[in-house]
């Protein structure tokens, strides 16, 4: 497995090796010991699966007393996926690490707990898939404002489509006693 180093040590960006021939490809996406053996430690518990539009921007998402490890690829198209460290004490807060993953590329990223998370598309549509650490609690999910210029994450659309919720969500200075305290 090709293993890329982030800025955020925490996040892995890896690529399984595919093996293609005459009548298309295999690829494993998933085998837990291998995943342990490159630092993701956590059982999986809830897979998820979403389709987007062109511009979609889905984030910056997260929960707060439940906080889930995601690993995250896209089946179809192609995104530009951010994970940002929302960790109070750590040494990275507040940056962030952006990764294009598409269809092609079946490049994978995993966004440890207590990172917020989030992705733009950039192809026509894409289908993106993640499997997480923890159940979804509505009561407790919680977000950044994608262009929150504290964190300055530099998205390849300037004018995305949001949801009505992603829309109002508070810039990290308003919310920042609610973000866990991490190392």
């Amino acid at each position: 497995m090709e293993i890329f180093q982030t800025a955020l040590p925490e996040v892995i960006v890896f690529a399984p090796p595919v093996f293609s021939d005459s009548r298309g490809y295999f690829l494993e996406t998933y085998q837990q010991q291998k995943y342990a053996d490159i630092g993701i430690p956590h059982p999986f518990v809830q897979d998820n699966q979403s389709y987007s539009t062109k511009h979609v921007l889905r984030g910056l998402h997260f929960q707060l007393k439940h906080p889930q490890g995601k690993l995250v690829r896209v089946t179809q198209g192609e995104v530009f996926d951010v994970a940002v460290d929302i960790r109070r004490n750590s040494p990275t807060f507040g940056k962030w690490h952006g990764e294009i993953l598409s269809a092609e590329n079946k490049k994978q990223m995993y966004i440890p707990e207590n990172f917020a998370h989030g992705f733009c598309v950039l192809s026509d549509g894409a289908e993106f898939l993640y499997k997480c650490t923890d159940f979804y609690v509505p009561g407790d999910e919680a977000g950044l404002m994608w262009d929150d210029p504290q964190l300055a994450i530099d998205w390849p659309v300037d004018t995305p489509i949001l949801s009505a919720k992603d829309a109002i969500l508070p810039k990290v200075g308003a919310i920042l006693d609610l973000l866990p305290s991490g190392k």
